[in-house]
């Protein structure tokens, strides 16, 4: 095991990711410490293509952010690095890391995907619905799409699409609803065919302690 922010185990069982990625090829994006991309080649997945941003200086800052906050965030990252290092090692795995962001997705960067995850990200992007519009140009069958989630405006506002707005001094942006977080897929050119599914993501060894509330989808690219 490596000290991950988030104890993702116990996601695994409750995201909504095929139990048989058998011959498929797959796209974990924002893939961190790895996880999920180990877990698509644990399912049987062909062939793995794990995205990130290696460079924190290259993630989506706030104007009014202060360099003490960049070296406060930089540190895990690095930490990220080297568990995905270590596990892929010891795993043996054949996952194919590459420094990309998600805005540079495109079937000429990365070629085409059967199954992409996306997980734990748009939470930290200035332009979600670009940012999956990009995902929905490589992906040929499946999206799982889950995120951080705002509790209280999906109790309050269950079918109105709505969000926290953030984006003060760190790359922490929109924490959607239940309603938003299907409705930015939607406007990425997605159709949502099953959640979105709330489920508590319980933070590991080197994050704080407590869960986190996400939510998961599925959907499929539109066909024009």
């Amino acid at each position: 095991m490596t000290p991950g922010f988030f104890d993702t185990r116990r996601a695994a069982a409750t995201v909504p990711l095929p139990s048989s990625l058998r011959g498929k090829r797959c796209l974990d994006v924002g893939t961190y410490d790895g996880f999920w991309a180990f877990e698509m080649e644990r399912r049987g997945a062909a062939e793995v293509v794990a995205v990130d941003v290696l460079d924190p200086l290259r993630w989506d800052w706030p104007g009014d952010t202060e360099q003490s906050a960049i070296d406060a965030i930089a540190g895990p990252k690095r930490e990220s690095i080297a568990a995905f290092d270590h596990a892929a090692a010891a795993l043996r795995s054949k996952v194919e890391r590459r420094d990309l962001s998600i805005y540079e997705l495109s079937p000429e960067t990365v070629g085409e995907f059967d199954v992409v995850y996306c997980g734990s990200l748009t939470l930290h992007l200035r332009d979600p619905v670009g940012a999956l519009a990009a995902v929905r140009t490589v992906c040929r069958e499946l999206l799982v799409y889950e995120d951080a989630i705002d509790v209280s405006l999906s109790r309050l506002r269950r079918r109105t699409p709505s969000a926290t707005f953030d984006g003060r001094g760190r790359p922490w942006w929109f924490r959607l609803n239940e309603a938003a977080l299907a409705r930015v897929a939607e406007a990425a050119g997605f159709d949502v065919v099953a959640g979105p599914l709330r489920f508590d993501l319980p933070y590991g060894a080197g994050g704080p302690e407590g869960s986190d509330p996400h939510a998961a989808l599925l959907a499929r690219p539109r066909r024009s």
